[in-house]
């Protein structure tokens, strides 16, 4: 097993450092404001737990819907939508567009029990020239079925008798056959959209992986997190390929990446709230003081950072009073990765995550020295992040009532959205004269005006109250 996930053992023994400059009391006492402040912002576990079954709720009346059927995939929100620790307009949403009747498997899988309507790929990942955690896809069954012409368009003579899939053809093709007014230029894998232009989606093809070993490796590791019911969960809820190869590879155009993407979500949602919101405040580190431009560094990093903290740790070590001391080992990690450009991936601990990451030597030493700043600040690093920061200095009882409506808000808005799918299903249309539909946006309205009343605002139009209702979601 990887250590840490970041290729080698670190000493705790930096955490003296940390408490030669702040008394253990002085410590836990801000961890446990810090951890009030977060629940206040809308990071909090009763306000997780409610985003995480609204989309996962959305998901499945979308996929019921019989014109997702007729179009032979299905939708599958991901990233931190999924793990329900964004407001609504706070960051993209993720999701994976998964093509039914087609699954990759690994190479020992007998065909004979995967049904003939199936479109059958081989992983390919024993290749020398294949990046670990990613594999090409041969051709072993086609079905009997017309198959997707995404897909027909994408098959490649592999120069041996065989057929494989290209990624890189097929991202081609279903960029151009998803190509219209909202969407953005494909940035790698995904295709952009904007809506409203305060709703931006990531969405990205995939298909669906049988892998069994590679699930069964990461289960057997010794771990003090997860539980077994919840590994054996993840396992269950198997894997995806999609159409991305390494950025080294001089064969990616052919390679796809394995991810995990319910069972990453699921892990997410498993962890406890000081584990989410110690991930909550490294993601605000990232955007706020890092400021990465090309994605050199990702909130995916922090999260396997994240999730290597859990399985290392006994569970009973991340309570309220120990959130500076948890984001001070994050902050550590993160500088060791960054300084040896490693870090495991967390399910396949072979994939180096800042392999080929495009980090220039400048951006290495800088951020290898500001992380050290931060270091150094101790708990006076959360004073730099905007958010937190603004929390801290307002009034508590203004801060509570404005909390509450925020969030109250947020849920009308989920509860809005799965309602006209749910109309949309028997009608083709959303009858927005529905009378749920009018309740919700009746109380939208009425807090909205509660807000704007508070902030001393005259509202004269409802563009007005629209743009206050944005930057309370953002």
């Amino acid at each position: 097993m990887a250590e840490g996930g970041v290729g080698c053992t670190e000493s705790e023994s930096g955490y003296s450092s940390l408490y030669s400059r702040h008394s253990r009391n002085h410590l836990e006492n801000v961890s446990m404001e810090i951890c009030t402040i977060m629940t206040r912002l809308g990071y909090g576990e009763m306000m997780r737990r409610w985003r995480v079954e609204k989309y996962r709720e959305f998901d499945r009346l979308m996929n019921a819907r019989s014109l997702n059927k007729q179009k032979n995939g299905e939708q599958i929100t991901a990233g931190s939508k999924a793990e329900g620790l964004t407001c609504f307009l706070e960051s993209d949403w993720d999701m994976l567009f998964v093509l039914t009747k087609y699954l990759c498997v690994e190479a020992d899988i007998n065909l004979l029990t995967i049904s003939y309507d199936i479109d059958v790929f081989r992983m390919d990942t024993m290749d020398t020239c294949v990046y670990p955690g990613h594999c090409r896809l041969l051709q072993e069954r086609p079905a009997a079925h017309a198959r997707y012409d995404i897909i027909t368009k994408a098959l490649c003579d592999n120069g041996n008798g065989g057929v494989l899939l290209s990624s890189s053809l097929l991202l081609d093709e279903y960029s151009e056959s998803n190509a219209y007014e909202g969407h953005h230029e494909r940035a790698g894998p995904s295709m952009p959209e904007t809506i409203r232009g305060v709703l931006h989606f990531d969405r990205v093809i995939a298909l669906r992986c049988y892998c069994p070993s590679i699930l069964q490796r990461w289960a057997d590791r010794r771990r003090n997190w997860p539980s077994p019911t919840i590994v054996q969960k993840v396992v269950s809820l198997g894997a995806f390929v999609t159409p991305v190869g390494f950025k080294g590879s001089d064969c990616k155009h052919m390679e796809w990446r394995i991810c995990f993407n319910t069972g990453e979500a699921e892990l997410v949602n498993n962890l406890n709230d000081t584990q989410a919101k110690v991930y909550v405040i490294l993601k605000m580190i990232l955007r706020d003081i890092i400021k990465p431009n090309n994605k050199e560094i990702t909130s995916y990093v922090l999260k396997n950072i994240i999730l290597w903290q859990a399985e290392n740790t006994p569970q009973t070590e991340f309570h309220s009073r120990s959130l500076l001391y948890w984001l001070h080992d994050g902050l550590k990690k993160l500088r060791t990765a960054i300084e040896k450009k490693r870090l495991c991936y967390y399910m396949i601990p072979e994939r180096n995550l800042m392999e080929a990451c495009g980090m220039h030597d400048y951006q290495q030493h800088k951020w290898v020295a500001d992380i050290t700043d931060m270091l150094e600040e101790g708990p006076n690093v959360i004073l730099r992040l905007g958010k937190i920061r603004k929390a801290i200095v307002a009034s508590p009882e203004p801060m509570m009532w404005f909390s509450k409506k925020r969030m109250e808000i947020e849920m009308l808005v989920l509860e809005y959205k799965n309602r006209c799918v749910e109309i949309r299903e028997k009608t083709e249309e959303v009858d927005y004269s529905d009378s749920i539909l009018e309740k919700i946006v009746s109380r939208q309205v009425d807090l909205l005006i509660q807000v704007a009343q508070r902030m001393f605002l005259t509202v004269s139009s409802a563009n007005q109250l629209i743009d206050i209702h944005d930057r309370m979601l953002m």
